[in-house]
């Protein structure tokens, strides 16, 4: 295709240059839009490098009276081979030269850097640029390096977000995907390959948790008290031991256990029972005169109990008392080995008690990572974190340090184990800049905040990093992608997303009905009933009021009381959810 040139090159600097744009009326007005933004090439003898336009004026051009304007490009690539085979590359090799031609990019040239050329890609939308090209991105090097997702509320984050997972599902049917969801608006997006969890299908017993986890468990998200975690410290490894020999000895209780000799830390991830951990304690209160040393050991007690006896933590205290070595099954539900059909898990977080997700993440982000460490990395997994920054926040002050560290740990070591992170956030700059870095694919899409724009400029290594500029003027669904991922830094639109892969929040705000229409008081008692069961043990059946299995109670669509509640979209939590109930195998004592 013959390109009338509408500039020259006036000055090379490093990765940048500066363009002449020469008057001409053989060129339409559409072409001469030389705007920023704008990919041109820039003709070599030996190469055609590809630039793309930052910043256009028409100010001091007293010198250069020939142009009717000057604009500031950053050099990102060039295309090389003859014209029956061109191949584009990252970087420059043959710089520019005073003078020569510059021309508006031809869509041929588009298809030569956006085509796939080796390894699986995935159709995420168009150019922004020429809606004729696809925007593909490469799944491994966005996998294998790390990716996230940035923006505002309200830009299309969470569809995208639909789109990419979707999409990877398609390429990489073997990868295992797990995704934190923490406002509950993903169930639907992935229809029969994905299981979802929330705490009435959950099974994550308390002894998976390690030490940290569980002082954050019992203290509600506070400080612990010191006195009280020495004992914990010393109890715990005693109660593993304990366990073992109930397993490995035919008459339990047939030998003491020396201290000793148990083998275990606090952190070893191997059964115990709550029973015997009371015992413990209960057993040095009773060796203590002194009544206020034995305050202490009371309130430990009765700290363990009420957590215990709270239906809210079911999922981590049912049959905290019997035993059995279920973390097999567990890591095998939760990180779907074998697949079965469902290589996803998306885990709920809105239903668990605020003072207690902290603590799950952690536990699930270090069995990800440790069980990809010690099975060297065959069975590859994404970790996908929605709201990133609650759980790894710039700000060491806030937030649950082992959770930190979990997601620390995989961003810069878990692609060696086949561990791989997606982070979705929507302020960057509370995310920790450590964390982030270690993501070499971005798609970012509007953000006003000028903090994160700023770490953003230095989070991008591109050359392109200028694109940035671009950003707090983004429309919907309009992305910026930087990184190993895609062939250049690109402005681009995410493809349209099928009405039932949708994230929740969209599809059903639309089509609830007004607000006033059906909301009786018979709707408010059913919101109540929900609302006071989600902290109470009492069922239909007048149970004694303990905590019994999850799996034994009605579900809450079951109750008749709900009934009518069923109209209300918003107000059903098992919307999407697998209607066959996981059910852990205990191992009987011997």
């Amino acid at each position: 295709m013959t390109v009338t040139s509408f500039g020259r090159v006036i000055s090379v600097r490093g990765s940048q240059a500066r363009v002449g744009i020469l008057p001409t009326r053989q060129m339409t007005v559409s072409d001469i839009r030389a705007t920023v933004g704008r990919f041109i090439s820039i003709r070599c003898p030996s190469a055609t490098i590809i630039a793309i336009i930052t910043e256009v004026t028409s100010e001091d051009l007293s010198q250069a009276k020939e142009y009717v304007a000057t604009a500031s490009v950053d050099l990102l690539g060039e295309i090389l081979g003859p014209a029956e085979r061109p191949k584009f590359q990252r970087g420059v090799t043959h710089y520019p030269t005073i003078g020569d031609a510059v021309d508006m990019i031809t869509s041929q040239e588009l298809r030569t850097i956006y085509t796939p050329t080796a390894g699986d890609h995935i159709d995420i939308g168009a150019l922004q640029q020429d809606t004729s090209v696809r925007a593909c991105v490469n799944v491994e090097e966005m996998l294998s390096k790390h990716f996230a997702v940035l923006g505002s509320t309200g830009v299309g984050k969470s569809t995208g977000v639909s789109l990419l997972l979707n999409e990877i599902l398609k390429a990489r049917p073997n990868l295992r995907i797990f995704l934190l969801d923490v406002h509950n608006e993903y169930g639907r997006c992935f229809g029969e390959k994905a299981l979802v969890l929330n705490p009435r299908n959950l099974k994550l017993p308390f002894w998976l948790f390690n030490f940290e986890e569980i002082v954050d468990v019992l203290f509600g998200g506070r400080p612990g008290v010191p006195e009280e975690l020495d004992i914990l410290a010393e109890v715990i490894p005693l109660a593993k031991g304990i366990y073992t020999q109930y397993q490995n000895s035919e008459r339990i209780g047939l030998k003491r256990i020396d201290p000793k000799t148990v083998g275990y830390t606090v952190d070893t991830p191997v059964p115990y029972r709550l029973v015997d951990l009371i015992n413990l304690i209960d057993e040095r209160m009773g060796k203590l005169e002194n009544r206020s040393s034995r305050i202490i050991y009371h309130k430990l007690i009765s700290r363990i109990e009420t957590v215990r006896n709270d239906p809210r933590y079911a999922f981590m205290f049912d049959n905290a008392n019997v035993g059995g070595d279920t973390m097999a099954e567990v890591i095998s539900h939760l990180f779907r080995l074998p697949a079965n059909g469902r290589p996803m898990t998306v885990m709920q977080l809105a239903g668990f008690p605020a003072e207690v997700v902290d603590s799950v993440v952690s536990v699930v982000c270090r069995m990800a990572f440790d069980f990809g460490l010690w099975s060297d990395g065959v069975s590859p997994l994404l970790f996908v974190c929605e709201e990133a920054h609650r759980y790894a926040s710039a700000d060491r002050s806030i937030g649950f340090g082992p959770t930190r560290k979990a997601i620390s740990r995989i961003a810069k070591e878990g692609r060696k184990y086949g561990v791989y992170l997606g982070l979705v956030t929507q302020r960057p700059a509370e995310l920790d800049a450590t964390i982030i870095s270690q993501c070499n694919t971005l798609f970012t899409m509007r953000l006003a905040n000028e903090r994160d724009q700023s770490l953003l400029r230095s989070a991008v290594s591109d050359a392109a990093a200028n694109l940035l500029s671009f950003v707090p003027s983004l429309g919907t669904r309009e992305v910026l992608a930087f990184g190993e991922g895609v062939a250049l830094p690109t402005r681009l639109r995410f493809k349209e997303v099928p009405l039932h892969q949708l994230p929740r929040s969209e599809a059903t705000i639309a089509t609830v009905r007004s607000v006033n229409a059906g909301h009786d008081m018979h709707f408010v008692s059913a919101v109540l009933e929900r609302w006071r069961g989600a902290t109470s043990s009492r069922d239909n059946s007048g149970g004694d009021g303990g905590v019994g299995s999850l799996g034994d109670r009605p579900s809450l669509g079951e109750r008749p009381s709900l009934s009518a509640s069923l109209d209300a979209p918003m107000l059903q939590p098992s919307l999407g959810l697998d209607p066959d109930r996981f059910s852990l195998l205990k191992k009987p004592l011997r």
